[in-house]
C-alpha cells in the first residue's frame, strides 16, 4: 500500500529533502498535495516529476503560470488560503508541515484534521500555537513528529521515559560562523557572513538565528512544548561538529546521545520508515569526527540571546510569540543592511522592557486571532524602535 503524503512548503529546504527521500523509493508513495508560496517554477517541476495529484500555489499572482504549465497533466491546481482538508478528501498517512513562519500555523491545523501523522518542521507553529494545536491533536488523534534534528533525537532517546528518570536534556549548538569571534568584530558583521553556516545548508533567516543562537532559544521553548519534561532540565551546549544532536543524562548514571551526519534526509527517512527500511545509503562511522568531538559551555557575552530563555518562561504565555515576531522583523532588517548583527538581541530586550510588554505577554492565546494580536503588537513596536 502506497503512503499518501502531502508536503506543505515543498519548494523549501525541508520540502526538497523530503522529496529526495521519496525519489529513492518513489513506488512506495502517492503525492497527494504539494504547496508553495511563491516558487511556482520549482512547484511545477516537482508536480510533473512526482505526478502530484494536487498543487497549491498560495500567491494568486502565479496561479495561471502553474495552471497553464500543468494543463496537460492530471494535477489539479489551487491557489490562495484554501484549507488542505478542502482539497484532500481521503485520510493522509503523512503531512510534512514545512511552511516558514507563523503562516504555517493554520495549514498545520488543517493538516492535523486530515492526516494520521503530521511531521512538523516549523518552529513558529509550535512556539506560538502549541496550545491550540494540542486541542486538535487530541480531537483527531493525530500523531505529531518533530523533524528538527534536535527534537527528533530527543524523541528517539526518550521513548517510554518518564520525567522522573531524566536528570538533564542537552540540546547541542554548532556555534555557527562566529563561535570564536570577538564582540568588537561582531559589531561589524555583514549578512553575507552570518548566512554562511559552517555545517548546515539552510535558508537565510534560520542561518542568522543560528549565528546568534536565537534558534537554540526557540528550540528549547519548542522542546518544552513537545515533551513532558521539566523546563529546568534543558541545557544548551556548544558542539562545533554538529555530529551529536541531543544528549540525555539519566538519573541512573547513564548518558545517551544520537549522532548522525548533517543531513535532514536522515530524520525524514526515519519518520517514514520507522527503522524497518532505510532508502538512504548508510555512511560509515566518522572516526575522525568521533576522535575530535568537542563540547563547551555557551558564552552568554558572545551569545546574549540565551539569556532570553528566563524571560520566555517567566513573563507570560504570549512571551514566545512576542520574541518570535520581533526576531523575524529584526532578522529581515539585518539582512537588508538596516541594522547591525548585535542589534537583533539588543532590540528584543528593549521590547521586553517596553511599558506595555507585560500586559501583552500575560495574555493566554486561545485562538489564532489572539496569537496575531500579540504578534502584530510586537512587530509594530519593533519597527517603531528601528525607525527612530
Amino acid at each position: 500500500m502506497k503512503k499518501k503524503i502531502a508536503i506543505l512548503g515543498s519548494t523549501g529546504s525541508i520540502g526538497r529533502s523530503t522529496l529526495d527521500v521519496v525519489k529513492r523509493d518513489i513506488k512506495s508513495f502517492n503525492i497527494i498535495l504539494l504547496s508553495a508560496n511563491n516558487n511556482y517554477k520549482k512547484l511545477i517541476e516537482q508536480a510533473k516529476f512526482f505526478n502530484a495529484k494536487n498543487v497549491l500555489i498560495k500567491n494568486k499572482r502565479f496561479y495561471l503560470n502553474v495552471k497553464n504549465s500543468l494543463k496537460r497533466t492530471k494535477t489539479k491546481v489551487y491557489t490562495g488560503d484554501i484549507p488542505i482538508n478542502k482539497i484532500v478528501s481521503d485520510k493522509l498517512d503523512y503531512t510534512i508541515s514545512a511552511v516558514v513562519g507563523l503562516a504555517g500555523l493554520q495549514p498545520t491545523i488543517d493538516a492535523i484534521k486530515t492526516s494520521r501523522r503530521v511531521a512538523i518542521a516549523n518552529k513558529e507553529t509550535i512556539i506560538c500555537g502549541w496550545e491550540i494545536l494540542s486541542r486538535y491533536i487530541k480531537k483527531y488523534k493525530t500523531e505529531i513528529i518533530p523533524v528538527d534534528s534536535e527534537h527528533f533525537s530527543i524523541m528517539e532517546l526518550t521513548r517510554g521515559i518518564s520525567n522522573e528518570e531524566v536528570e538533564e536534556i542537552i540540546i547541542t549548538a554548532s556555534g555557527g560562523p562566529f563561535l570564536n569571534t570577538t564582540i568588537n568584530k561582531l559589531k561589524k558583521v555583514k549578512a553575507k557572513q552570518a548566512t554562511k553556516h559552517p555545517n548546515w545548508k539552510m535558508g537565510k533567516k534560520i542561518s542568522v538565528d543560528s549565528a546568534n543562537m536565537m534558534n537554540k532559544v526557540f528550540e528549547v521553548i519548542e522542546a518544552c512544548k513537545l515533551f513532558k519534561f521539566d523546563k529546568s532540565k534543558y541545557k544548551i551546549m556548544i558542539h562545533p561538529q554538529s555530529y551529536v544532536h541531543s544528549i540525555i543524562r539519566f538519573k541512573n548514571g547513564l548518558i545517551k546521545m544520537i549522532l548522525y551526519n548533517t543531513d535532514m534526509k536522515i530524520p525524514i527517512s526515519n519518520i517514514f520508515y520507522a527503522k524497518k527500511k532505510n532508502v538512504l545509503k548508510n555512511s560509515d562511522i566518522k572516526i575522525k569526527h568521533i576522535n575530535n568531538l568537542n563540547f563547551q559551555k555557551v558564552n552568554s557575552k558572545n551569545f546574549p540571546s540565551v539569556k532570553l530563555l528566563d524571560k520566555c518562561f517567566s513573563s507570560g504565555p504570549s512571551t514566545p510569540i512576542i520574541i518570535n515576531a520581533a526576531n523575524e522583523v529584526l532578522v529581515d532588517l539585518f539582512l537588508k543592511g538596516k541594522i547591525g548583527f548585535l542589534d537583533i538581541v539588543k532590540i528584543i530586550n528593549r521590547i521586553l522592557r517596553h511599558k506595555d510588554f507585560r500586559k501583552n505577554a500575560k495574555r493566554n492565546p486561545k485562538s489564532i486571532k489572539d496569537i496575531k494580536m500579540a504578534d502584530n503588537w510586537s512587530r509594530l513596536k519593533t519597527v517603531n524602535m528601528c525607525v527612530r
